[in-house]
């Protein structure tokens, strides 16, 4: 049986002044130093782009920023890892953090989006919102509109056995529940995962 191992990883650290700081992962010792450099460059421009847009979108100057990452999953050739950006500028109402991930396949050496993790041609956006909507129902979880669908390109990660899909901040709730956060089993679409993909692998028993 072929074992795959977890991919290893440092913390790297990037100060842009006084409470501005970023930490963020670092792929190194893979065997594949074209995935592993292709990994980390995928990784340097999620936390750019962090940053980039929290930028952006105020006016004031920027009082704080703190940018930190969690490996949800690092097993059976798949890597998926979630970075989160707080920043606070003068004279707002409060600060405001932004999510993204990350999922890489890493036999295939690619970045999954979520279409990838299933069977070309399957229903996989409405079988994930039938979910969601029965969470929404059973958590009685407050929305800003009606919930509907989710976008075919819905951020997600892989724990485990578990394809949670996310929504960002205001963009499903309101901000003082936080950020929704929908697990849903890799046996409740088993039906529709790709076999050979990151889900297929989560969900084989051996």
């Amino acid at each position: 049986m072929n074992i795959s191992l977890p991919v290893n990883m440092i913390t790297m650290k990037s100060s842009y002044g006084p409470n501005k700081e970023i930490y963020y992962p670092k792929i190194i010792s893979m065997q594949n130093e074209q995935l592993q450099n292709n990994i980390n460059q995928s990784i340097i421009d999620e936390t750019q782009k962090l940053i980039n847009q929290q930028m952006v979108e105020m006016p004031s100057p920027l009082v704080e920023m703190l940018g930190t990452y969690e490996m949800k999953n690092n097993q059976r050739d798949v890597l998926s890892l979630l970075f989160s950006n707080y920043a606070y500028h003068y004279h707002a109402a409060h600060g405001m953090t932004y999510l993204k991930s990350l999922t890489f396949d890493l036999i295939k050496g690619t970045t999954c989006t979520l279409h990838d993790l299933f069977k070309p041609g399957s229903n996989y956006i409405e079988q994930i919102s039938i979910q969601i909507q029965n969470q929404i129902n059973q958590r009685e979880i407050p929305t800003l509109t009606e919930f509907k669908t989710i976008k075919p390109n819905q951020e997600f990660y892989i724990a485990d056995k578990t394809l949670v899909i996310y929504f960002q901040l205001y963009e499903l709730t309101p901000y003082v529940f936080g950020f929704p956060m929908f697990p849903i089993s890799v046996y409740d679409l088993q039906d529709i995962i790709n076999e050979n993909g990151p889900l297929g692998r989560m969900a084989a028993n051996n």
